[in-house]
């Protein structure tokens, strides 16, 4: 069938075994071509092809309710459910987007960007269901590393607990952005190689071919319970928890599929479907990445798997330059460790797990572990280094406070992707940060503007006696080895042009680019590095509110508990008279698009700034 006929998964009930296959091989073929235009997550999306299509052909979407954790794989429900028209459109502003949406269909019953939600959702759509006694099946699909998570261990509990009616994929590919890690993982590990597995796996086959005692035995899904419990792995991690266990099934075996989730709709109670995948299947480059390069791409070349975005001369990512500099000072401080939450790759920390494996530990995607962790580490004469997405570190906010900033202790926070990231949208924009971590005592909050003064935060911070955060943005920027002695709490002046009629303060690599706007458009200004957001540089605030100009306080985050709000505080309780502006991201969350669009959009990019500034000057 033509892919562009697709309206509903409706139009995929009546397909054969062998068309449903051929299907696949289409869905792929476009999925390839298209995000190689516009860029997405590609690996995911072609490991759940046949997992995704064998659902919506078992399954009544969207009475049944299936749905992704995280959502960055649900390109191919998309496609089944009559949006592949729109996906020239992907990730663009006021396009389709790359998770979940309820807005854009019915079919998408939950929306999450961030990791483990989906079984505890699954089970309030359970119980939403019982208590209304109405009829309908719950099937969340999780990763093997989501599934190792903390929620997902909470609701798992709860889940065995209660003995709702479900249906749980889980989803092993054994691979997300960095390599999973952890004891689950090993157990998961197990579970795909025992030859008890294996051999029950080939039961099944049969069983499901219909023969009598397969029937028999498919109906009556607890005698399979009893089978693995006693006879394959007697600790069997969901067996213990009171959850009913299948598996391991090929996930590109669509005709395996089908009758596995046919039988699992007679099952009562929650049940766990172990399907194995392969991600990035159907494409070379993809299925042979061990790093994470393709689980989210840009725009790239589909013959040579070469990406299509290029970083300017000299430049690394932000990411790059934060851990050369935690590697350098690495080499001096043997005390210096590093912690991610399995964002090895994704905060380009692989040179300091290459050059420090003792002192390298990956958390797996457990935030508020990782913190305490770093805690303990710090605590114990350790300087620990922490780098996590401003918009995960939102998961970690009671041990940051409690554990980091509560007892005082020097862990550095190194808080990646802050400010607006684009094409990802509302729930990976890291605009929360700065006000989420402004009101908790001892912490000290700074963003440098250039790769030098990251180099220079970086040393102060390791240096010092406090937690330490330093949030720097998605992109790049030039690279230095230079540094430079910093005062915590202190910001730069920088005078354009004599006799200044205005104060613009700002922070980040935007600094420099109004000091470059106002000196090619010969606007008098006095540009304010405020690369301190705690403490705020009380000296230099004085000293601006004598000089009796308008400020303009440009901020990329949220207006609401971020700089000028601070500003604005300490105005008010130190009785100044200042003419304060503020640009800034208003009350909402902000949709995906481009930077300079969503920036335009905002009225928070440098053209909006400057004509505030020249309709008040003049």
């Amino acid at each position: 069938m033509n892919l562009f006929d697709l309206r509903s998964p409706d139009d995929i009930k009546a397909l054969k075994e062998e068309e449903l296959k051929e299907l696949a091989e289409e869905i792929r073929r476009f999925l390839i071509m298209s995000i190689a235009k516009t860029g997405g997550h590609l690996s995911s999306n072609l490991g759940v092809v046949e997992l995704t299509i064998a659902l919506h052909k078992v399954f009544d979407s969207p009475c049944d309710k299936i749905f992704f954790d995280v959502g960055h794989q649900s390109y191919v429900h998309k496609i089944l459910t009559g949006r592949i028209k729109e996906f020239k459109t992907l990730r663009q502003y006021k396009g389709l987007s790359g998770f979940q949406k309820r807005r854009e269909s019915v079919h998408d019953v939950w929306e999450a960007g961030h990791s483990s939600t989906s079984l505890s959702a699954a089970l309030g759509m359970a119980i939403a269901r019982d208590l209304q006694k109405e009829h309908y099946q719950v099937i969340p699909v999780i990763g093997d590393a989501a599934f190792a998570s903390g929620m997902s261990f909470e609701a798992l509990n709860q889940i065995g607990e209660q003995q709702r009616n479900m249906i749980i994929i889980l989803n092993d590919n054994d691979m997300s952005i960095s390599k999973n890690v952890g004891a689950i993982q090993q157990t998961l590990t197990k579970m795909r190689v025992s030859k008890s597995y294996t051999a029950l796996k080939s039961d099944l086959k049969g069983a499901l071919s219909g023969n009598q005692a397969g029937n028999a035995l498919l109906k009556a899904m607890r005698s399979v319970k009893n089978a693995v419990k006693e006879n394959v792995i007697p600790d069997n991690i969901f067996t213990e928890l009171h959850i009913d266990y299948i598996g391991p099934v090929d996930g590109h075996d669509i005709g395996e599929l089908i009758k596995v989730f046919e039988s699992a709709k007679q099952h009562q109670g929650p049940l766990v479907i172990h399907v194995i995948t392969k991600k990035g299947k159907g494409y070379p480059y993809a299925e042979n990445d061990k790093e994470g390069k393709w689980h989210g791409v840009s725009p790239f070349d589909i013959e040579s798997g070469r990406s299509l975005s290029m970083l300017p001369h000299g430049h690394k990512s932000w990411s790059e330059i934060i851990t050369d500099a935690v590697c350098d000072l690495a080499e001096q401080n043997k005390q210096i460790v590093a912690i991610t939450p399995a964002m090895i790759s994704g905060s380009k920390l692989e040179r300091f797990f290459s050059a420090y494996p003792q002192r390298s530990f990956d958390c797996g995607i457990a935030e508020e572990h990782a913190m305490t962790f770093a805690a303990a580490l710090a605590l114990n004469g350790f300087r620990p280094f922490i780098s996590v997405y401003s918009s995960f570190l939102q998961r970690a906010y009671d041990q940051i406070n409690h554990d980091v900033a509560r007892m005082d202790l020097p862990v550095v926070i190194g808080v990646d992707r802050a400010g607006l990231v684009g094409e990802d949208g509302e729930t990976h924009h890291g605009v929360f940060d700065i006000a989420m971590l402004r009101s908790i005592p001892n912490l000290i909050i700074a963003q440098p503007k250039d790769a030098k003064e990251a180099r220079s935060l970086l040393k102060l911070a390791f240096s010092g006696n406090h937690p330490f955060v330093i949030r720097y943005p998605r992109g790049s920027e030039a690279q230095s080895t230079e540094c430079e002695a910093i005062t915590c709490g202190t910001w730069v002046k920088y005078p354009c042009i004599a006799e200044a009629k205005a104060i613009v303060i700002a922070y980040g690599s935007d600094v420099d680019k109004i000091i470059a706007k106002a000196k090619v458009n010969e606007i008098a200004l006095l540009v304010v590095n405020a690369r301190f957001f705690k403490p705020l540089d009380h000296n230099c605030l004085d000293e601006l509110a004598q000089m009796h100009l308008p400020i303009f306080v440009y901020e990329t985050d949220l207006l609401a508990g971020g700089l000028s709000s601070a500003i604005l505080e300490y105005g008010n309780d130190s009785g100044k008279d200042w003419e304060i502006h503020r640009i800034g991201i208003g009350d909402h969350f902000v949709e995906h698009g481009s930077l300079p669009n969503l920036r335009k959009q905002e009225h928070i990019d440098l053209n909006t700034l400057f004509e505030e500034l020249l309709h008040v000057i003049r």
